[in-house]
């Protein structure tokens, strides 16, 4: 059983869709959470129906998927965000992928949601680069089996780059990742909205500058 936890705030907008898109996986006996961080809006009676679990916590995402994996009941969670789109057999792909192999985690390409040929490429490296490091970030869809993630006591509770952090930790203890085709439809809407390049260019920045050590809370200030 896979238990899919999806932390949100304020999504109303674009959680249905989400949502529908696993309901055959829920038909299938995998588990939804949903890990509301004080959303305003109707994000969580939109959801309600479409859903077997809605958890409130602090906004946070670090600590709304720590919340969703202390009560999954799958034996593998895989965390999704509030605006992407999976395809229907994704829950089959991923277990046939932890049952067949010696990994332990695993994560997915993926499509930006816009049309722009320069997404097409900002995609394209993104991909690239998370195959080679085996760094995944929270757009990639990360899964793991569920006593792995809790052995290593989740996300690190921190504003920014806790799926780096998490994807660092995961790989020194389990190995490499699994890179999955898919591809997740992610939403393109942060490079839109601020500018492709712009956006690329600035997310660049703040990984370089986690790597060198910066405080992730001075970074999440420039990312928000």
């Amino acid at each position: 059983m896979i238990s899919i936890v999806i932390p949100c705030l304020n999504e109303a907008a674009n959680i249905i869709p989400t949502l529908e898109a696993l309901q055959a996986m829920r038909s299938r006996g995998q588990e939804i959470i949903l890990v509301d961080g004080g959303s305003t809006d109707q994000t969580t009676s939109l959801a309600q129906p479409l859903v077997d679990v809605i958890l409130h916590t602090a906004a946070g995402r670090a600590r709304q998927m720590n919340t969703g994996l202390a009560q999954a009941r799958g034996d593998i969670v895989w965390f999704l965000h509030a605006d992407t789109l999976a395809q229907p057999d994704m829950d089959c792909q991923i277990i046939e992928c932890l049952e067949d192999s010696n990994a332990q985690w695993g994560h997915w390409r993926v499509r930006l949601s816009g049309s722009q040929p320069s997404l097409r490429l900002v995609e394209t490296l993104m991909n690239y680069r998370s195959c080679l490091t085996g760094i995944a970030t929270g757009d990639q869809g990360l899964f793991a089996r569920t006593g792995v993630l809790r052995g290593l006591g989740g996300y690190p509770d921190i504003p920014l780059m806790e799926d780096v952090a998490l994807s660092r930790r995961l790989k020194k203890f389990c190995g490499p990742p699994r890179c999955l085709s898919g591809p997740l439809i992610t939403s393109s809407r942060r490079w839109e909205s601020r500018g492709i390049w712009r956006t690329v260019l600035l997310m660049w920045r703040l990984r370089l500058a986690y790597a060198l050590g910066a405080d992730p809370k001075k970074l999440a200030a420039l990312y928000w």
